[in-house]
Order: structure tokens, then sequence, then C-alpha cells
């Protein structure tokens, strides 16, 4: 009963939805990539190309959980060496990430809409052994017609932020049966944990494994990355910069001041900002030069050709290039929290060695930022009068700088180890 009422409400939605998706692609050409695949048209010769067996279906909705995703389809290519491992992703910027970072996948494809004639076609096609979502990504008809099938369901670096809590919670006598189809759960945290078991998951499938973030972030903090991205920019060893990643609207007119108080102690300080949604570039771009900052270039322009030429500020406009600019930091503040947005991921300059600033907006990110500010890496700030005195007074003091961003860094490395085991608790649920 419960999912016939979801596919009804779900019908009743496509009349709105359908005809929004379709402006945005005639206009923006936005999901004009994805969108056939979406429903169900991936060409013959991909599935042809899924050989191997086990047949392991991974799915990382976006960036994000791609990044966790990577190192454990890197496990599981160590154990199963001649597995058919199938990656897909939702969005096409996790796409893109995925088909350059997850590179042990044997395909990858976009998942398809939660309609079940579409995704019986999809599973037809790539006929899983076991499917295997990163993070907390249920779609009913999926997980149940896997269910149906005999399909085997175990997820990895589960999690539940607040935000989503809430809203499951409120229509938990839906998710409960929808989430008990699942086999087995490996949750980040026990908070998660603890969530997962309110909305009545069954103690027994849930175990605590921790966040396979960290082995993805550990081992990408490489001196390569890092010289690669420094000529790229035209920035040279050991120059200052700012690095803004994932910032939010309601959060660029606060770094551009933060930037401009900083340009008064430090005026060589170069300038890398990132927002969290590539099309607002040019939001941040017209802002910046009504701030008084005409002396800026996009990545887009860089990897045209055109080289920085001594402009101070360096707006990425693409996706795939945040971790590589923190690299270049002495000073970083992380988006998505000076707004209420949840925050975003703080371990990625972690991983760098870098000192972390972000707003009080962590809801997302509370674990890793508690472990952060416990090792001494990460700093909260109210507002950007409270960053720009922050950032002041680290760069006053070179040497606590260096070691806070190193304690940092040593609490990323001594967190390792989840994505291996996330591997063997899938091969042990194969088995």
């Amino acid at each position: 009963m419960t999912c016939l009422l979801y596919n009804i409400l779900l019908f009743i939605a496509a009349f709105f939805l359908i005809p929004f998706f379709v402006m945005k692609i005639v206009f923006t050409g936005k999901y004009r990539k994805s969108i056939g695949s979406k429903f169900g048209f991936i060409p013959r010769r991909v599935f042809e190309e899924m050989k191997g067996s086990p047949r392991i279906w991974v799915h990382a909705v976006s960036v994000g959980e791609v990044t966790a995703a990577a190192p454990i389809v890197s496990s599981l290519r160590e154990i199963y060496p001649e597995a058919c491992i199938v990656l897909s992703t939702s969005t096409e910027t996790g796409q893109e990430m995925a088909r350059h970072l997850v590179t042990d996948a044997t395909s990858h494809i976009y998942y398809p809409l939660d309609i079940p004639s579409v995704v019986r076609k999809v599973i037809d096609g790539v006929s899983p052994d076991i499917f295997v979502p990163v993070e907390t990504e249920i779609w009913p008809n999926f997980i149940r017609i896997c269910s149906e099938r005999g399909i085997k369901i175990a997820m990895v670096n589960g999690r539940i932020s607040p935000r989503s809590f809430r809203r499951y919670r409120k229509t938990r006598f839906f998710w409960r049966k929808i989430m008990n189809m699942i086999d087995m759960i490996g949750a980040i945290s026990t908070i998660d944990a603890s969530r997962l078991r309110a909305l009545g998951v069954e103690p027994s499938k849930i175990h605590v494994v921790g966040n396979a973030k960290y082995d993805s972030l550990a081992a990408g903090a490489d001196d390569f990355l890092r010289d690669e991205m420094g000529a790229k920019l035209d920035i040279s060893p050991g120059a200052k910069a700012f690095v803004a990643g994932s910032t939010h609207e309601g959060e660029d007119e606060v770094i551009f001041k933060t930037y401009r108080g900083l340009l008064e102690k430090y005026p060589d300080m170069l300038m890398i900002t990132v927002p969290r949604h590539p099309e607002r570039s040019g939001a941040v771009l017209s802002l910046a030069n009504d701030e008084g900052f005409d002396d800026c270039i996009t990545m887009t322009e860089i990897n045209r050709g055109e080289r920085r030429a001594g402009r101070r500020i360096i707006i990425v406009d693409v996706i795939g290039e945040l971790f590589k600019a923190y690299s270049l930091a002495t000073m970083v503040f992380c988006g998505g929290s000076l707004v209420p947005r949840g925050g975003q991921n703080i371990l990625e300059p972690a991983a760098w060695g870098k000192v972390v600033l972000y707003g009080s907006s962590m809801e997302d990110f509370m674990d890793e930022r508690e472990k952060l500010e416990m090792a001494g890496g990460g700093i909260t700030v109210r507002d950007g009068n409270e960053l720009l005195n922050e950032m002041l007074k680290l760069m006053g003091d070179p040497e606590t700088l260096r070691m806070k961003g190193e304690a940092g860094r040593e609490m990323v490395a001594s967190s390792t180890g989840a994505a291996r085991k996330y591997a063997e608790m899938i091969r042990d649920h194969l088995t």
C-alpha cells in the first residue's frame, strides 16, 4: 500500500517536474548528458562491456559520494580482480568526477529514475549480484525491486544528516519497511547508527565502520598534485593564498571583505574562490568587480591557455579542482557554514595540512568537525569579523599555523582503514 501511494505521488510530481527539467535542458544545457540514461536509454554496448564476476553495482550520488566510493572500489578490485564493478552517479558532475577518479570500475553509468519500468530495464542490463549505495541514497522502487529479485543490498559509508533525519522521521512508517529491505548497513559513526535505529532499521543490520573519505583524501594529498596545480595557476611555492572552498550564496560578500582585510596586512596575498555550484561563478565574478576587484581570471580561461599574468583572484568555475586548490592555501575557509547549509567537506583541506576555518552551520559534518577541532586543526567562526581576525592571528604566528595544520593532517591519516573494511563487508555478504 505504501509503495502504491509513493508511485501515485511520483506520478503527480512528474507533471510539475518534467516541464521544469525540459526548460533546464533547453535553456541551460543542464541534464542534457544524463537525461536519456536516467530514463533507461543506455546503449546495449555499455551492458555488453560489463564482463566479470561477481557483479557489484556501487552507487554514488554526486562528487562527495564519489570521493567515498573511490577507495572502496579500489579495495574491491584488490579482493576481486576479475569482478565486474559498475559505478553509477545521479549527477553529471559526479559522473565526470567518477570517470576521472574511479578508474578501477569496469563501467560508469547514470542511476535510473525511480520509475518501476525504468528501474527493471536497467537492473536487467547490469544484472548485479549485489547493490551498494554509498551514504544514505534510498529510492523506494529501486530497493523494492532489488529485494524482490533477491539482489543483495549493502549500504556503505551510511550517514544521515540532522536535516535528512528530521524528514525521514516524519514518514518513519514508510521508510522503516523500505530500509529494512537493505541487508546490511555500514555506518560512519555511532550517531548515524542511532539515527538508523530510530527510523526502525533492525539493529543487527547496522555496523559502525567509519568514513571511507579519510582513505581517499589521505591517499590523494600528493606533492605531485600540489606542484601540478601551482604550475597551472602560476603560483610559486610559498606564495600566500587564501582559498575559499564550496562557498554558497550569501558567503561571497564575506569572503571578499575578508580578502580585502588580508590584503591590508599582506598585499601580495592571492585568492582562489571555488563556488559550491559552478553555475554561480558568473555572479561571483560580477560581485568581485562590484567590490573593486577587476583583476580576476576563471579556471575556464586558464584551461584555454590564458595565463594568470599577475591577477590576484582565481575563480574556479569547473568541477574537480577544489581538492587540488586547497594544496596551495595559506588560509582556508570552507563554505556552506556561514549560511544555514549544513557545511561542506572540511577533511579535504585538512588532508593537505591546512588549518580550516568555517561557520557554525556544520550540521552535516558534526563528527568531522568534532575530530578536527579536538586535534586543533579546525576553528569555528561566527561571522566575517571573526574569520578575518582568526586568519590574521594565525598568519602572525607561522609556527602555530604549521603545527595546527599538521595536527589536522595527522588526524585524517590516523582515521584511514574504513574503505577496506567496507570492501570486506561486501565480500562477506556475497559469500
